[in-house]
């Protein structure tokens, strides 16, 4: 809601996550250690559902690894039967080969469509799960957390996940089963040049443990940035007239290259760390054959082993080598991932929004009450203090006041946006907290000064609020709400699509649809926050017809700056601080001269307060 983030208070200096201090956030974000084990095992969960294609790819992959480790033993049978003059073996040692490089390929194949399918299933349920998540959360998260970053989770983060899947699950699983099926041909063929070929293991180790480190800062690095970016082309994008209108897009441009230089450099550099991996591994991986050349020739001469287990281990110690370069390339993106999941889990961490209760509002009249309530987005720093205000079935109650008054805030209370931290708001003398918040929110419309609609149809957007009404009903909402004409004046009429949020319609156009909406929704509870302060004098006519034919018989609570809205308010409740300074009827509060005398003679007397 517009008013709702003027009235918070500064929060950036209190540690509280606000939009706009996205860098601060994230930078400190990237400092702090994560638990890369335990988002593993969690991201393994996630494949529970999937354990029938878990094993299947287990299968096939290991099927794939028996015929890579024993085809190099097939080879050495081959060089010996040539060498020992023994011919008629060759032909059934070379069939042999030829059927395990043939399953082999058939294996890869099914291997890539096994992933691939894999990969896609675990995302789709990781995909959903985050977006009920993001439906389901508190209106404070979103309202202190920046929205492009928790769109970069949704997108980019899930994304890296998919892929990773897709692309490093075989290579995880080979890598594992090569690796353990060569060092046990390796030592069944001679033990003493197994060992002694196994012996740049330790540096293997060593080298890839400290690069993974680096590795994985600068990849929770990059991954953040990328988020930050996100967020500053929503705000740009979300807030580009602004930016224009103040002649600020050289900053503008300034900000987005400071974020994506240093996303640049995060990048880079573990792009750099990741991508030395492989030729470190090849230096080792050529050392490792120096051994076995030197030692393998000295045993030979002795005849301890033959020729054909020297070039068997040759092959060996390439297939020891590949796997482990291989999970040297994929481990940038197993740490992207991992990094992604970890945003992920934070959002699937935060606590749902309290909708508990279990009174229904059937026969509500809609008597609100407010009693002593209190409230602070921050703990300290009081936004409403001490409320007390009775409104009686279909009365219409105006909230007055400077920004950051709080009246805005006092709606998000009534709405359950956010709960009190004292007090009680009742409703037919029922605790809000104990009426069920969907049921709470089906009873209360409110039409707010931004207006909110969807890439749909009219028909779709004004039905938004009551999926079960008729045509007809929404015709008449039409009607009442005074757009009807101007609906079946569009190209297609109430199924004209609107995108960009009604962007070929016209602010006050648009008013008139959310009236209609709110019309339709059939309330026992009106709330109108600011719903005339975008619009010219001929359109705000318009649209305070509309809302009068809107508040006849129901309870109705108006925020309004532009004073002559409200003269007609049964009660004017003017706030200040947080505190009702002043309340009465127009004419009463005039009479006084206090602080709503004031505030009136500002506008229409051109006097100072």
């Amino acid at each position: 809601m517009a008013e709702q983030k003027r009235e918070q208070p500064d929060m950036r200096n209190m540690g509280i996550k606000v939009p706009g201090m996205r860098g601060q956030r994230n930078r400190n974000e990237v400092e702090k250690a994560k638990n890369v084990r335990g988002t593993f095992v969690r991201l393994v969960g996630f494949f529970k559902d999937e354990l029938k294609s878990v094993i299947a790819l287990f299968v096939i992959v290991l099927i794939s690894v028996v015929c890579n480790v024993y085809a190099p033993k097939l080879q050495s049978n081959a060089i010996d039967t040539i060498a020992s003059g023994e011919y008629h073996r060759l032909s059934g040692i070379l069939a042999m080969m030829l059927a395990m490089y043939g399953i082999m390929s058939l294996m890869s194949l099914f291997q890539g469509r096994g992933s691939a399918l894999l990969s896609q299933s675990v995302v789709r349920r990781m995909r959903e799960e985050l977006f009920r998540k993001i439906v389901n959360l508190p209106v404070g998260y979103l309202d202190s957390h920046s929205h492009g970053d928790v769109m970069s989770r949704m997108t980019n983060d899930v994304e890296n996940i998919s892929n990773t899947i897709s692309q490093s699950m075989n290579s995880l699983f080979s890598g594992i089963f090569t690796i353990l099926g060569t060092v046990f041909m390796m030592l069944t063929l001679s033990p003493k040049l197994a060992l002694l070929s196994m012996s740049t293991v330790i540096f293997t180790i060593l080298t890839t443990k400290a690069l993974s480190q680096l590795m994985r800062k600068f990849y929770v690095k990059k991954q953040v940035l990328l988020g930050n970016i996100n967020g500053t082309v929503e705000e740009m994008v979300g807030g580009y007239r602004t930016v224009v209108a103040y002649g600020r897009q050289d900053k503008v441009i300034e900000d987005f290259d400071r974020t994506s230089d240093e996303l640049t450099r995060a990048g880079i550099i573990a792009e750099i760390l990741a991508g030395s991996m492989g030729p470190l591994m090849n230096v080792i991986n050529n050392v490792g054959f120096v051994i076995i050349a030197a030692f393998g020739g000295y045993f030979a001469i002795k005849g301890q082993i033959s020729i054909g287990v020297i070039s068997a281990f040759i092959v060996y110690a390439k297939q020891f080598g590949r796997p482990i370069d291989e999970l040297a390339q994929v481990y940038g993106q197993i740490q992207t991932a991992i990094a992604g999941a970890e945003r992920v889990f934070a959002i699937l961490d935060e606590r749902d929004e309290d909708r508990s209760g279990n009174e229904n509002m059937e026969r509500a009249r809609g008597v609100i009450s407010f009693r002593n309530v209190d409230f602070s987005y921050v703990p300290g720093e009081k936004v409403i203090q001490d409320f007390n205000l009775e409104v009686s079935a279909g009365q219409k109650i105006a909230l007055v006041g400077a920004t950051g008054s709080g009246k805005t805030t006092i709606v998000n209370l009534l709405m359950r946006f956010y709960n009190a931290d004292g007090g009680e708001i009742l409703i037919d003398g029922v605790n809000i907290r104990d009426i069920d918040c969907d049921e709470l929110r089906r009873n209360t419309a409110i039409v707010l000064q931004e207006t909110v609609l969807f890439s749909d149809t009219v028909r779709g957007n004004i039905k938004y609020s009551n999926k079960a009404a008729t045509d007809e009903e929404m015709r008449s909402a039409a009607k009442l709400s005074n757009c009807h004409d101007m609906i079946i004046h569009l190209k297609e009429g109430y199924d004209t699509f609107l995108s960009g949020g009604g962007a070929n319609l016209s602010q006050g156009q648009r008013q008139l649809l959310t009236i209609a909406r709110a019309f339709l929704a059939k309330p026992k509870i009106l709330i109108l926050d600011e719903a005339t302060s975008s619009v010219d004098t001929r359109t705000e006519k318009r649209i305070q017809d509309a809302m009068v034919k809107l508040m006849e018989n129901r309870t109705s609570l108006i925020i309004a700056h532009r004073l002559s809205t409200i003269k007609d308010a049964d009660v004017i409740v003017v706030m200040d601080k947080g505190r009702i300074v002043e309340k009465g009827n127009h004419g009463e509060l005039l009479k006084r001269q206090g602080r709503y005398y004031e505030l009136y003679m500002t506008q229409f007397a051109g006097q100072s307060t």
